[in-house]
């Protein structure tokens, strides 16, 4: 059993406070003792991976002085804190005495032990009887996650190597839930609890220059019988993972007069790399090393980045050292085919029928599918990721730093139609004439049209990044909502195919009677795959959605999703259920006892039938008859031809 392990806060306190107060108690004639932890150096903590100043890295601190706005927009974005070491200060849960049920095995337990935090569970490791798993208890010390979710490493007593706890923490419920519960898994099928996963595939993407240290590759023989020295320049997402290695321009900006472009030759300054002026394709890389589905070109690659950390740099071309799944571009490539033939489900669990990417995180992958990036003439009108965010708060900007982390870094002025109009001038002049819908209104929004909430991570829908245009034949073909149906979603598909042949000369599609004759957003809710019914029931409660719609009709639909066979399909559609008039104070637990989840949906489904808003609506596409009862069997019949297909999404 492992012994009590102290976290290191070397980087929060200097001794000379201390040494100072210490004198006032002296002069005071205070006969008094001041207990201080004991100082532990980073280099000799062994339970965690641990920060490395090394091959040029000199941490976000020697940014601070010189760059004092730009360090503070950081530091107060999620990039920072999307791993930290669990302190007093950073963790947001509560562990006190507090008992996580519904995880895999029996209830786990947490508690604080002065500034430690502990937990007790079932062995995820144990290979013997399930009926004699035995109880471990291990230190939380790391967290992943800073803006919905707090997940929680503890350290697994051999080397430097971490596991994941099996109860997640959600921030915005302020709630404890089964890890398995918060991803979009098939019924009974747990998420991997692995010694080490944290070191080897978490590290590439939640920190600054991370190098997993194991002697052979991730899986490929017991942790135990590996050594695991894993370092990094700097835990998050800091300067350095966008600018690259520091050491070099901090040595060189010693001189004042070159930190104010008087050095020799003037220009931009060589010794770092600024992104925004990178070209579009370069620029957007440094987002896509994280922002991507990728994969190491071989075996090589994967052992050379084990042991000095991957070796992109910004400014470098991203596919040159790894390989970017793109499947419209290299989907029968070797490397495809070989991620394929190590999990068959990989590109359904990713990407939709036609290669678009389908998760969240991912946003690199649907920029490049854009044909305002792709099939872009000049670099000035060259769709990239910088023509909509930022990487620190501009002083123009009247939000606060928190407001501007909080919208996912859209720079000033880029949250309504402006990052597109600077291109397409021609629709700026009358934004309504192309619409179709009055300026004002959501309808006009280009991206509400243009780049609708088709991707799904973190219990959540997310704006997909392919900048395309609504398309019904796709929803049809591929079953990919389309954002007319996503907004209006009392409406058919028949419907909108009309809207789209008037407006834009779009030709309708070949449809189905149910096509024809039932709202889509119905179809997809009850008869689509896991998700398409996360993404539907997400627009259930999306204000744009509710406001085009109506709500009184879309009780019984989310009703009947508060008992689907997905956590998260129930938990969003529990959380879209409280934003309707009437039920924000509903009672349920998505991962509560079927019974308790049944009694909750008929509670629901009975007041909705009590409420004179029950019979507000009486439109055969929302399955309501003339007289305004809602047509069960009707619901039944497209209920039963679901796609029942397991899915997991690899968000």
């Amino acid at each position: 059993m492992m012994g009590s392990l102290s976290v290191s806060r070397s980087r929060l306190r200097t001794l000379a406070p201390a040494a100072a107060l210490l004198c006032v108690g002296t002069a005071l004639g205070v006969a008094s003792a001041v207990s201080l932890e004991p100082f532990v150096p980073e280099a000799a903590i062994e339970y965690r991976p641990i920060e490395v100043g090394e091959d040029g890295y000199v941490t976000s601190e020697s940014c601070r002085a010189c760059h004092p706005s730009q360090y503070a927009t950081w530091h107060g974005s999620f990039h920072r804190t999307m791993t930290q070491v669990a302190t007093p200060e950073s963790v947001r849960a509560d562990f006190d005495g507090v008992v996580v049920d519904a995880v895999h095995g029996r209830p786990m337990h947490l508690a604080r032990r002065g500034d430690e935090f502990w937990a007790e569970f079932d062995d995820p490791g144990w290979e013997g009887d399930p009926g004699e798993r035995p109880r471990i208890s291990r230190q939380v010390v790391m967290i992943t996650g800073s803006h919905h979710q707090n997940i929680y490493w503890y350290s697994t007593g051999h080397d430097r190597a971490l596991n994941v706890l099996p109860g997640v923490y959600l921030l915005d419920e302020e709630r404890w839930t089964p890890r398995n519960a918060v991803v979009l898994a098939p019924p009974g099928q747990g998420v991997a609890m692995l010694d080490g996963h944290w070191n080897a595939v978490c590290i590439d993407c939640h920190t600054t220059h991370g190098k997993t240290r194991f002697d052979t590759p991730f899986g490929s023989e017991p942790l135990r019988d590996q050594t695991v020295d894993t370092t990094v320049a700097e835990l998050g997402i800091a300067c350095e993972a966008c600018h690259g290695p520091a050491g070099a321009h901090v040595t060189a900006n010693r001189n004042p007069l070159r930190r104010y472009g008087l050095h020799a030759g003037g220009g931009p300054d060589q010794t770092i790399v600024e992104p925004t002026r990178l070209d579009p394709q370069r620029s957007s890389q440094v987002c896509g090393q994280c922002h991507s589905i990728w994969e190491f070109p071989d075996s090589t690659a994967e052992r050379a980045a084990s042991v000095a950390g991957l070796p992109y740099r910004p400014g470098d071309e991203l596919r040159t050292t790894r390989f970017v799944a793109h499947p419209r571009v290299n989907g029968r490539s070797e490397a495809m085919r070989a991620m394929i033939a190590a999990d068959p489900d990989f590109v359904r669990g990713s990407f939709w029928a036609d290669g678009l990417v389908r998760v969240s995180g991912r946003e690199y992958n649907g920029l490049i599918d854009s044909p305002c990036f792709a099939e872009a003439t000049t670099p000035e009108r060259t769709l990239s990721c910088f023509s909509c965010h930022t990487m620190h708060k501009t002083p123009e900007d009247p939000r606060t730093v928190a407001e501007w982390a909080d919208t996912h870094q859209v720079s000033a002025g880029m949250d309504g139609d402006a990052a597109c109009t600077q291109c397409h001038d021609d629709i700026a002049i009358d934004p309504g004439a192309h619409t179709h819908h009055a300026p004002a209104s959501a309808g006009s929004r280009c991206y509400n049209c243009h780049m609708p909430y088709t991707s799904y991570g973190l219990l959540r829908a997310i704006r997909s990044h392919t900048v395309t245009s609504p398309s019904v034949r796709e929803s049809v073909a591929i079953g990919r909502p389309n954002a007319c149906n996503l907004c209006h979603l009392d409406r058919t598909l028949a419907w909108s195919a009309e809207q789209m042949r008037n407006w834009y000369g779009q030709s309708p599609p070949d449809l189905g009677n149910d096509e024809r004759s039932v709202a889509a957003s119905i179809l997809w809710l009850l008869g689509g795959d896991a998700g398409q019914r996360a993404l539907t029931a997400w627009s259930y409660g999306w204000e744009p959605a509710q406001e085009a719609s109506g709500t009184s009709w879309m009780v019984p639909y989310l009703g009947e999703l508060l008992g689907d066979p997905y956590d998260a399909v129930r938990f969003i559609s529990a959380r879209s259920l409280r934003t309707i008039p009437g039920f924000e104070t509903l009672q349920y637990d998505f991962t509560g006892s079927r019974d308790a989840r049944i009694e909750a949906a008929v509670g629901a489904l009975r007041a909705w039938r009590a409420s004179p808003r029950a019979r507000a609506r009486r439109d055969p596409e929302l399955l309501f008859g003339a007289d305004g009862t809602l047509d069960t069997a009707a619901m039944r019949r497209v209920f039963d031809q679901r796609d029942s297909r397991p899915l997991f999404l690899r968000e």
